[in-house]
């Protein structure tokens, strides 16, 4: 089984972590009327439909990046910030990340469209006994650089993802090992429909504890 070593700062001490799995989380809002009618807007544009909700789609272990920096073919990939859950044998940590896709393969197939991309992640994490008592408090804020300027890309609280429980329901009613594994748990909805820049900020904010995780990333195109 391919591995990958990570390393996350949990309370400023660095832990390594091994990831064998990861996996992306799609349509996972809380309201299902929305996401239905989400689902028939992307239908709309040539994105095929899922044969379930929430979905799971694995990715290679490998996809994880902690490098600042991805590399992408074509001009059409764009991030999601996204709640990222590193499972081990005992513990649970909460960091963000990206589910960087590329947009026009994701017309083809989903899954393989975000298997080309990277999934960057922050460096920093939480144990998610800190924040399970507010978790729905918590704040996704991502932006985009798009010629120059940065453009607000996602804001909205936690509260509008499936909450933690349903997330543990999901993936133990999808046979999925919770050790080793890292979960790209879910997205909150864009400002303004997709978009594509040349470099990605994303953070969860803790108003509750006023502590926030943020990471950024530039988007390199190679082809």
């Amino acid at each position: 089984m391919e591995k990958k070593k990570i390393i996350l700062s949990i309370d400023q001490i660095p832990k390594e972590f091994t990831v064998e799995r990861t996996y992306c989380i799609g349509y996972t809002g809380r309201n299902k009327e929305k996401v239905y009618e989400h689902i028939q807007e992307l239908a709309e544009i040539g994105i095929p439909e899922p044969v379930e909700v929430p979905m799971l789609y694995p990715v290679s272990a490998y996809t994880v990046n902690q490098n600042n920096d991805i590399q992408v073919i074509g001009n059409k990939t764009s991030g999601e910030a996204e709640l990222v859950l590193m499972f081990e044998e005992n513990e649970v940590f909460l960091t963000v990340g990206s589910d960087h896709t590329d947009r026009g393969l994701e017309t083809v197939d989903i899954n393989k469209s975000k298997q080309v991309c990277d999934k960057p992640i922050g460096t920093e994490a939480w144990h998610i006994n800190e924040v399970l008592n507010h978790w729905d408090e918590l704040i996704i804020r991502s932006e985009q650089l798009i010629e120059n300027d940065w453009v607000l890309y996602q804001e909205n609280p936690v509260s509008s993802i499936i909450t933690y429980d349903e997330i543990l329901a999901f993936l133990k009613k999808k046979e999925v090992s919770l050790i080793n594994t890292l979960v790209l748990a879910g997205t909150v909805p864009l400002s303004d429909g997709f978009k594509y820049g040349q470099a990605f900020k994303m953070k969860i904010i803790d108003p509750v504890r006023k502590k926030e995780i943020q990471a950024n990333y530039t988007v390199t195109q190679i082809a």
